[in-house]
């Protein structure tokens, strides 16, 4: 199948630590590491992780950590069609506490892929299955539109907006107020709404309650469960799935990479759908 993401990339620098250091505080970190994330870059790894590729519209700094990036995500099976902006690399500081939650905070301007960047081949995107939709601009988006099934995230509202284009699947957290989709917000409005509640699993509209997936491990970070759940769940419509048995997939995503460190350190894989 051919899937893809657009959407935006992050360096981030993690950090674990025992708790939060509140304001005036000095906390020491137990362990740290880095890699580039962020939701589109998180997104593409996974789907690259469940189809063996895919190809990812992004944006990155013309520095060295934009160029990290790069590499670093085709080392994971990405196929990335960068557009090269002329500034830094945005950044993240993530702390992972002890009960495995992040709090992120972010570093420099999002750097967007604009649909009207002839230098990326954004026709490519007419002739994929399933497209997920985490940022850029509204050329990107329609262009995403083409599409045989569009995926969006509820965190980009003002760009869906804009866009006026048909979402099939609009997904978003219900615990982050920046994702919230109310009714009338879009016109058109998405042919179904997806919200997540963490454990609780969540809702299909139309639709109903679905169950979080159980976990395969201890809780070690949750860094990456949304973004890995959108892509699982636009995986599954890309196979032809019901959307109940998409959301189920997106749900083992979300719960396998909260076993690992990082984006990356578990993602489930093509090898265990089989298995």
């Amino acid at each position: 199948m051919r899937v893809a993401v657009v959407g935006h990339v992050e360096w981030v620098e993690f950090a674990r630590v025992d708790h939060v250091p509140v304001a005036g505080e000095i906390v020491h970190a137990l362990e740290t590491w880095e890699e580039p994330a962020g939701g589109g870059a998180v997104a593409a790894v996974q789907l690259a992780n469940l189809n063996g590729d895919a190809l990812f519209f992004t944006a990155l700094g013309d520095d060295e950590l934009g160029r990290r990036s790069r590499r670093e995500l085709e080392e994971r099976g990405v196929v990335v069609h960068e557009a090269r902006v002329a500034e830094p690399q945005r950044r993240a500081l993530t702390h992972v506490d002890e009960g495995g939650e992040r709090t992120i905070t972010v570093l420099g301007r999002k750097l967007l892929p604009s649909g009207e960047d002839a230098t990326l081949p954004w026709e490519e995107l007419g002739r994929c299955d399933a497209v997920f939709f985490v940022s850029g601009d509204v050329a990107a988006l329609r262009a995403a539109r083409r599409a045989r099934v569009l995926v969006a995230t509820a965190r980009e509202l003002e760009t869906l907006a804009q866009a006026g284009v048909e979402i099939d699947v609009l997904v978003g957290s219900g615990e982050d107020a920046g994702e919230r989709y109310e009714q009338g917000a879009l016109d058109p409005a998405p042919k179904i709404v997806v919200t997540t509640a963490g454990g609780l699993g969540g809702w299909v509209r139309p639709g109903g309650p679905f169950r979080a997936a159980p976990l395969p491990g201890p809780v070690e970070d949750a860094y990456g469960c949304g973004d890995c759940f959108a892509a699982g769940l636009t995986f599954g419509l890309a196979q032809g799935l019901p959307v109940d048995e998409a959301v189920a997939l997106g749900a083992r995503c979300g719960a396998t990479v909260l076993t690992g460190r990082g984006a990356y350190g578990v993602q489930l894989t093509a090898a265990d759908l089989d298995a």
